[in-house]
């Protein structure tokens, strides 16, 4: 615990600071941000060596090796392909000079240390991550139900009752567009600039 301070106090720990809206054009991150779609910054941490950068449609992780090294590695973590989940906050201690925000996206478990007079913004992305994890199980389950839906649809009609190939082809491209924008469209939230602006206070 002691050398933590030590570490802390002479700047060779890696705890990040909550960066202000009017710095993210001076990130690293926003260089690999997809203007083009719309996408924008709501959330950033920075630390020596990392960048967490929340924006509307994915998490940004600009991933340094070290302190003291220019390379970094950029990964992206579309919220459209990525679960999230097990989003948690672990506060400090009387002595502790940081706290923590955990989650994961699928697979890749995140656990970023904070200062700890950040603590009230971090409760915002908190917020933000459970809500977006929450509206990604919503999707998961009504895009489960579209194949059983079609399943029922197809039982009621009787094989070999419509003897119109035209018709048919009709029938399967327009039943064929629906399920695909059910399951790619409606059913997937890919945006959540919604979320964002109801619980991140800048």
């Amino acid at each position: 615990m002691f050398k933590r301070i030590a570490a802390e106090a002479l700047g060779l720990s890696d705890v990040g600071v909550i960066v202000s809206p009017a710095d993210y054009s001076k990130v690293d991150a926003d260089d690999y941000l997809f203007h083009e779609d719309g996408e924008k910054i709501f959330f950033l941490i920075k630390s020596k060596k990392d960048e967490y950068c929340f924006t509307n449609l994915a998490l940004i992780h600009v991933d340094g090796e070290s302190a003291v090294s220019s390379k970094r590695s950029i990964k992206r973590y579309d919220y459209a392909s990525h679960r999230v989940h097990g989003v948690a906050i672990e506060t400090a201690g009387t002595i502790d000079l940081d706290v923590e925000l955990k989650f994961a996206l699928d697979d890749e478990v995140f656990s970023i240390d904070v200062r700890k007079n950040f603590l009230e913004a971090l409760k915002d992305i908190y917020k933000a991550l459970i809500t977006i994890g929450r509206q990604q199980r919503h999707d998961e389950v009504a895009r489960a139900n579209v194949l059983p839906c079609l399943e029922a649809i197809g039982s009621m009609f009787k094989l070999g009752a419509v003897d119109n190939e035209k018709v048919v082809a009709l029938h399967y491209n327009t039943l064929l567009a629906n399920v695909n924008h059910a399951v790619l469209q409606r059913h997937l939230k890919r945006d959540f600039s919604d979320v964002f602006e109801k619980f991140i206070h800048a």
